[in-house]
């Protein structure tokens, strides 16, 4: 038994575990063009998630810095670690209660 947690804004997703995925993997790897590669996406694509996150909640995710002698490379704000934080104790409690329903209805132990 499974579910999803994400969060919508006029049918356009703002925030999901694919997500929040991408910005875990961004803080991991220090950069969103391998942080993409990881999760085997377009940085494009993965760029574009984003900026469409921050736009929409109105905080930046990303600190980045330009290549250079130390390449450059991208980290999470304090904003963003904090909203990563919150949407995975939102998602465990989530999958807590369903597996309780779940139990509830479709258990047959005596």
């Amino acid at each position: 038994m499974r579910c999803k947690v994400w969060v919508e804004q006029s049918s356009d997703v703002l925030l999901s575990e694919w997500r929040v995925e991408l910005l875990e993997a961004v803080e991991e790897t220090g950069s969103l063009a391998a942080a993409a590669a990881k999760l085997d996406v377009p940085y494009r694509t993965a760029w574009q998630k984003l900026k469409r996150t921050e736009e929409a909640l109105d905080v930046r995710l990303l600190e980045t810095e330009s290549g250079g002698s130390d390449g450059g490379g991208s980290r999470l704000t304090a904003e963003a670690r904090d909203l990563v934080r919150r949407f995975r104790r939102v998602t465990a409690g989530v999958s807590e209660l369903v597996e309780e329903r779940f139990k509830a209805e479709f258990d047959e132990s005596p």
